[in-house]
């Protein structure tokens, strides 16, 4: 698949085949994701991959402390989003609930959509992604450029990909499954597998802002 055609037609995938993604095919992503940029060269990020009962397992636990109630508490805060921000992901929201058939007054519907999150959308695979504590803001910088590539890699391979705070609302539980250390920042969980394109929440393609709201031109005619 050619670059351009992968960044244009990638989308956030929330339906998947239960097929798991075969190892090879995870290895070679990951290598693609290696390949980011980082600042000198520190390439600060890590990957914990899971499949099988494994990943059965970090899904228990994590719906089991949803299940009890208790308060989340991820390494990394959720960012406070106003204005134009805010209504950008409140327009796609409704969208995607348009299109799932979910009306805004059946609240249980739209709280099993919620839950369906912290299950990783039900994928066969997902990986979760951390850095050392240590570490600053530029590497986040960092993770976020080798993500862009993993994810864009899977594509190619015709292998979805959602990135999702709500996989690591709860890190102390990774931590003891996975065996990451404290010393490690856990930053986000991505669900991984292969599309089921009979859903339209496998579908659904979100819209981005026309380039002239972020784009300015200097030196231009």
């Amino acid at each position: 698949m050619d670059v351009i055609e992968a960044i244009n037609s990638r989308k956030s995938v929330r339906a998947f085949k239960p097929d798991p993604v075969p190892k090879e095919v995870l290895r070679a992503i990951l290598e693609a994701a290696l390949r980011a940029p980082s600042w000198d060269n520190t390439q600060p990020w890590e990957f914990a991959v899971l499949g099988g009962e494994v990943m059965d397992k970090v899904r228990a636990a994590i719906m089991e402390k949803v299940g009890s109630g208790e308060k989340t508490n991820p390494d990394l805060p959720w960012p406070k989003l106003t204005g134009a921000y805010l209504e950008r992901g409140k327009r796609n929201g409704r969208r995607l609930f348009q299109e799932l058939g979910i009306a805004k007054e059946d609240r249980q519907a739209r709280t099993n959509w919620w839950l369906s999150m912290p299950q990783f959308f039900h994928a066969p695979n997902g990986i979760i992604v951390y850095m050392d504590a240590s570490l600053g803001e530029w590497s986040l910088v960092d993770v976020g450029l080798a993500l862009g590539n993993l994810m864009l890699a899977a594509w190619h391979y015709g292998v979805g990909t959602c990135a999702l705070a709500a996989a690591v609302w709860y890190p102390d539980v990774l931590r003891s499954l996975l065996n990451i250390p404290q010393s490690k920042r856990i930053i986000v969980g991505l669900a991984v597998g292969y599309p089921d394109f009979s859903s339209p929440a496998a579908k659904f393609h979100s819209d981005r802002e026309p380039l002239e709201t972020l784009v300015t031109w200097h030196g231009f005619d």
